[in-house]
């Protein structure tokens, strides 16, 4: 039996999406799906950097790597990085984002102020709270010894050196999730503060109860954002610590650099990357599992 007219015209319009999604298909196999094979593929063998010598050695690098302490010890900077930072770079966003959606005058210059360290480079912010937590003539420092306190080798002190990195990234993206959130809040009908203005409601029920399960969907999105960018963290700890001291600011991501262009062991970095993705996608899963259907979406 024919399919007609209109299966022809779905049939067109099919391929026409498709045509026009081809070139960022293309751009995802090349440079985000074939390099994630070949690092599987390398995680099997012994690759060594400029070397066009592969050796096959099985699951040698991942017995390596349960063995590896310094592995461990990366996996909990990182984790502590991220149970930290990320749950307070939410809170201080949406204490911001409330606070911009009130309606005073000069919002716009606060707005830009909150959202001016997003715009900075990592690099350079990275020097700028180098030379901010620097002993003897560093700001921080100088403001202890005005209230009595002594002075802080902030980042050569191994107990201070990665609080003092999480402190620098709550202040560089608390900016932009606070955008996000300050989108989101502007989309919250007015009349339901109104009605709980009326009926007595507190500031802070208000909050509780209205403002934060309509911006649920958003929270989600920014904790998702937050995870993705807290296990991508690499600039700071090169700029500011270069993993020390004492590899008490080694993370995942500067390991798999150490490993893979200082030490050029390309085949233990793969597997080290590889156990990234996986352990980064089980979080995902988890949070999308927990979370994901407590999320309250307007209207539904």
């Amino acid at each position: 039996m024919p399919f007609g007219a209109p299966f022809q015209v779905r049939l067109r319009e099919a391929g026409l999406a498709y045509l026009l999604l081809l070139p960022s298909l293309v751009f995802l196999a090349a440079f985000t799906y074939w390099p994630i094979l070949r690092s599987v593929w390398f995680s099997f063998h012994d690759v060594v950097l400029g070397d066009s010598r592969i050796i096959w050695l099985g699951l040698e690098n991942y017995q390596r790597l349960w063995d590896d302490r310094l592995f461990w010890k990366a996996l909990g900077n990182t984790v502590f990085y991220t149970v930290i930072t990320i749950p307070v770079a939410i809170v201080c966003a949406l204490l911001m984002a409330v606070a911009l959606d009130s309606k005073l005058r000069g919002m716009a210059i606060y707005r830009s102020a909150f959202f001016y360290p997003v715009m900075i480079p990592s690099v350079a912010a990275g020097m700028v709270w180098v030379f901010l937590y620097s002993a003897g003539y560093g700001p921080i420092n100088q403001g202890l010894r005005l209230i009595g306190l002594p002075d802080t080798a902030w980042l050569y002190d191994s107990s201070w050196a990665l609080p003092a990195i999480m402190v620098m990234s709550v202040w560089k993206y608390s900016g932009y999730f606070m955008l996000i959130l300050l989108a989101a809040l502007k989309l919250v009908p007015s009349d339901l503060y109104e009605a709980a203005r009326l009926d007595g409601v507190s500031a802070f029920d208000r909050l509780i109860h209205i403002t934060l399960p309509l911006i649920s969907p958003t929270l989600y999105f920014v904790a998702i954002i937050g995870l993705l960018h807290s296990y991508q963290i690499f600039d700071y700890v090169y700029v500011m610590t270069h993993g020390g001291p004492a590899d008490a600011t080694n993370v995942l991501t500067f390991y798999i650099y150490q490993n893979g262009f200082q030490y050029q062991d390309i085949g233990y970095a793969s597997t080290l990357a590889n156990v990234l993705l996986l352990f980064v996608g089980g979080l995902i899963a988890v949070m999308a599992t927990v979370f994901g259907r407590r999320v309250h979406y307007l209207g539904r």
